[in-house]
């Protein structure tokens, strides 16, 4: 019924940027907040940074700085733009949505599949 589709991972070098793209579909009828999380191999996932339907934003406090999240709601779309990247930043990186969908009008958390962010030279 609904599904996160996230884009823009890749390989990059140190101090290079990258720009990720996720993008909700299906019966929704609203999207409360969106966010971005990682996880490297062998860690835990964590949270990057959340964007609320009003546009307030949270980030995880090292990534304050190089990371912004932005979000577009008529397009049920967010984003994250990775400045200054650091060989730590190799990640699989998750979309998260907190949607209300049509069909209840409850709200759940979706998830996308994830994309590859490799930073290395």
């Amino acid at each position: 019924q609904v599904q996160l589709v996230e884009s823009g991972g890749g390989l990059v070098q140190p101090g290079g940027s990258l720009r990720l793209t996720c993008v909700a579909s299906g019966t929704i009828f609203k999207i409360n907040a969106m966010g971005w999380y990682r996880q490297a191999p062998g860690k835990q996932r964590e949270l990057v940074a959340a964007i609320t339907d009003d546009g307030s934003t949270t980030y995880a406090d090292s990534l304050k700085g190089r990371f912004t999240i932005s979000r577009d709601s008529a397009k049920n779309t967010v984003y994250l733009q990775m400045d200054s990247l650091k060989p730590e930043d190799t990640a699989v990186y998750y979309c998260k949505g907190a949607i209300v969908i049509v069909e209840t009008l409850g709200e759940f958390d979706a998830w996308g599949q994830g994309t590859q962010v490799t930073v290395s030279s």
